[in-house]
């Protein structure tokens, strides 16, 4: 039942802190594991090329088709059927952009606006559709690369088809493993829900389940995406996904009982993490027993493609926000690099772009910076070396491999380290396979055109910085009520597995989560936000409690009454009595006109009791915030 008393509130964890910026992360290892079976699959869609050009004595159309490669480096998270797809758009996306580039190069002034606009495209879609590293930045470095490759008899349209089949290549290697582990990413999805899950029941109770709490939300939401999300929504009983499906509802049913215990600030059996990594094991072979509901307790899916660009274009969008600096930067960059008549300026484009197109916040854009700028000047050593010593045949193509067998290895254990690595391959592949003449004069360049890039990226961060951007997290907040509100709603009629209420719900999980990158991207910006931020901490705790908990009321009247509509409207009387719902849309309306005003809160008044800790700690948060309190 999800009705219970009232518990004190669990106390607030202490604020967490910007992250270190500086030398020392330079030199940080972070952890990455089993990164060698998609290292190796990189390295091998991008050295093929090079040996059937060079086979075909072509060397440099070898090297052209490598860009196709970077197809590999996208979606290995996805299940096959929606990867295939993703995968065909990504060989497309790198295929016209080089196209677009070579053709567009013989004019400089050309070249930049093709490619900021190539980029400013790439960035809004990609991070609209979830795209995922290296997002939007292979894209604009196709386009930024045709205007520079050593690949002069080619057209553009012969280097794009040239591209689409390295791409082709890299979508069989990359789709391979759908003959081996056809629903391998969705059981290694359920099962990082099931650990996550696991270490969340495990912290109910202590300092920690605030936080472990957020990222069980994340794995849950992830792992949904991935079984349902991401499929048809229709399967057969007898099938893998259906059985998937019903482990994942059984990890989301012990995650509602967390958060209730966690809403009581009380521990949890020890054998309820034992349990969810039980179920976790089980993902790798779940049994037709598991498989014991319909399919009509599926959560809600997402809005869809069009949906997603649609929100992303809409005012006020942070998504547009960040496509529309990545076009600025890649603009004033590429303008720069041609003032100055360095050769070509793409490099210049790409640093821009690099640093900007995943949306950071202030601490990590610098960060990226300035390990962006370390690994580039530090490359252009190994870059040297590479180019002086002019592998051609077999061992360029070997060399290739290694390079981005190295990338891929380094890119989340350490990115400074990977740029070295980065820098060597990208000027081993723009040479087309021809002996560089000139070298030491290229190579500076390219360091300086990076430094120009990162100084630009920043500039252009500093100056499009929101001057509204302290109010993020009261903005999340303010959303988020507005979707606890219209959960409530359907909790109320005792109606939670509706369409609606499915739809509902699934933008409550995406708003509470949304509340703590808000937080996290305010308290690593300037440091006058950085303090608003962290007096801000303990609303954002309460907040994420209140979306919490009705979340899980919502998943307790689902259990409790699935199969019988006249109990789910028996739980939700209990719940809400015969005012609760107005009481409840009164308090938030109160909560919302504080949190929009800074001003502290009017007294709550009369709410349901099962709400009514997570509504009294998020008014008194408001209360102590209040600049007269």
């Amino acid at each position: 039942m999800p009705q219970g008393p009232a518990a004190p509130p669990a106390p607030i964890p202490p604020a967490p802190g910007p992250r270190p910026i500086g030398i020392r992360p330079l030199f940080a290892l972070r952890d990455a594991r089993r990164r060698w079976p998609f290292a190796a699959r990189a390295g091998l869609c991008m050295g093929v090329p090079v040996v059937i050009g060079w086979a075909a004595g072509d060397t440099a159309a070898g090297l052209m088709a490598t860009i196709g490669g970077f197809t590999a480096l996208y979606g290995s998270a996805l299940p096959y059927l929606y990867r295939a797809g993703r995968l065909a758009l990504i060989a497309v996306s790198l295929a016209f952009a080089v196209g677009m580039g070579i053709w567009a190069a013989s004019v400089v002034w050309v070249g930049v606006l093709v490619v900021a606009l190539i980029a400013m495209v790439a960035t809004l879609l990609c991070n609209a559709l979830a795209v995922g590293p290296p997002g939007a930045y292979m894209v604009a470095l196709a386009c930024a690369a045709g205007t520079s490759m050593h690949a002069g008899h080619l057209s553009p349209w012969h280097a794009g088809l040239l591209v689409l089949g390295g791409g082709g290549f890299a979508w069989l290697v990359h789709m391979s493993g759908a003959l081996l582990w056809p629903r391998g990413p969705e059981k290694s999805a359920v099962a990082a829900a099931g650990d996550a899950v696991a270490r969340f029941a495990e912290a109910v109770g202590t300092p920690r389940q605030d936080t472990v709490r957020h990222w069980a939300a994340l794995a849950m939401h992830e792992s949904w995406a991935a079984l349902v999300g991401y499929q048809p929504i229709r399967t057969t009983p007898d099938s893998t996904l259906y059985r998937l499906r019903r482990l994942n509802r059984e990890l989301h049913l012990i995650f509602a009982d967390a958060m209730r215990a966690a809403a009581r600030d009380a521990p949890m059996d020890h054998a309820v993490p034992d349990h969810a990594r039980r179920l976790a094991a089980q993902a790798q072979h779940p049994s037709p027993a598991d498989a014991t509901a319909g399919e009509k307790e599926l959560p809600h899916g997402g809005p869809g493609p069009v949906g997603l660009v649609r929100q992303a274009l809409s005012a006020g969008s942070e998504q547009l926000l960040v496509a529309l600096r990545v076009g600025a930067a890649a603009l004033v960059a590429g303008m720069i690099g041609a003032v100055l008549s360095l050769d070509h300026a793409y490099w210049a484009i790409a640093a821009a772009v690099l640093m900007l197109h995943q949306g950071f916040d202030w601490v990590r854009t610098v960060q990226r910076g300035l390990e962006r700028l370390v690994g580039t000047w530090v490359g252009l050593i190994l870059a040297f070396g590479v180019l002086t010593a002019h592998p051609t045949g077999l061992w360029l193509a070997l060399t290739v491999v290694l390079l981005q067998f190295s990338i891929e290895m380094f890119v989340v254990r350490n990115y400074a380290l990977a740029v070295v690595f980065i820098t060597a391959v990208a000027l081993t592949i723009v040479s087309g396979g021809q002996r560089v003449s000139g070298l030491g004069g290229l190579l500076l360049a390219r360091g300086i055109d990076t430094a120009i890039g990162c100084a630009v990226a920043l500039a252009v961060f500093l100056v499009t910085m929101r001057a509204g951007a302290a109010a993020r997290i009261p903005s999340a907040i303010d959303r988020t009520l507005e979707a606890v509100g219209a959960v409530a709603d359907h909790l109320a009629d005792g109606a939670v597995t509706t369409p609606g209420a499915r739809a509902a719900r699934r933008d409550l999980q995406l708003r509470a989560i949304g509340v703590l990158q808000a937080y996290d991207a305010s308290v690593n910006s300037s440091v006058v936000r950085r303090g608003d931020a962290e007096r801000m901490w303990p609303t954002v705790v309460a907040t994420q409690r209140l979306a919490y908990r009705v979340l899980a009321a919502c998943w307790a009247l689902e259990q409790v009454g699935s199969g019988s509509e006249a109990a789910q409207h028996g739980v939700s009387h209990s719940l809400f009595s015969a005012h609760g719902d107005d009481q409840l849309h009164r308090a938030l309306a109160a909560l919302a006109d504080a949190i929009r005003t800074g001003a502290a809160p009017a007294p709550l008044g009369q709410v349901p009791p099962f709400l009514s800790t997570e509504l009294s700690t998020l008014h008194e948060s408001l209360v102590q915030t209040a600049p007269d309190s």
